[in-house]
């Protein structure tokens, strides 16, 4: 059951930002200080990447654990209300994203995923990007 009222929750949900999070800007602090450049939220790219290196063709989705519903993450949960509302709107996030990640590669782009529970770690999200960079280079292959 629901602490707050719907009209709170709502209110709740509708403050909840979709760019320039706080995983995001550890990614990109820790991009930064490996030497990349980048550029944000590329809207002419398939699914507005939230982290585009031109250079390298590179493109970063820093994904919320719970709006992209990370498997096996603690923080994947389902809400308690309106459970049907909630499953078909993780199903769409989930579409939307393979829609526009199958079309970034069709282009010639290397799409990878960093979730936010694995920014909470900044010593080791360093070592996440470059494995993550790294296999990309291997599949580009």
């Amino acid at each position: 059951m629901d602490t707050v009222s719907s009209k709170q929750r709502s209110k709740n949900m509708a403050a909840v930002k979709s760019k320039n999070t706080a995983p995001e800007i550890h990614v990109r602090k820790i991009l930064h200080s490996m030497g990349y450049r980048f550029r944000l939220h590329r809207k002419d790219l398939p699914g507005c990447p939230d982290i585009v290196l031109p250079k390298h063709r590179l493109c970063i989705f820093v994904h919320g654990c719970f709006w992209h519903q990370h498997p096996n993450c603690k923080r994947a949960t389902l809400p308690e209300t309106r459970k049907e509302f909630w499953v078909e709107k993780f199903k769409k996030n989930k579409l939307h994203h393979d829609v526009a990640v199958n079309e970034l590669k069709r282009l010639g782009w290397r799409p990878i995923v960093i979730w936010e529970c694995e920014t909470k770690k900044k010593d080791l999200l360093a070592e996440v990007i470059v494995v993550r960079i790294d296999s990309q280079k291997i599949e580009s292959k």
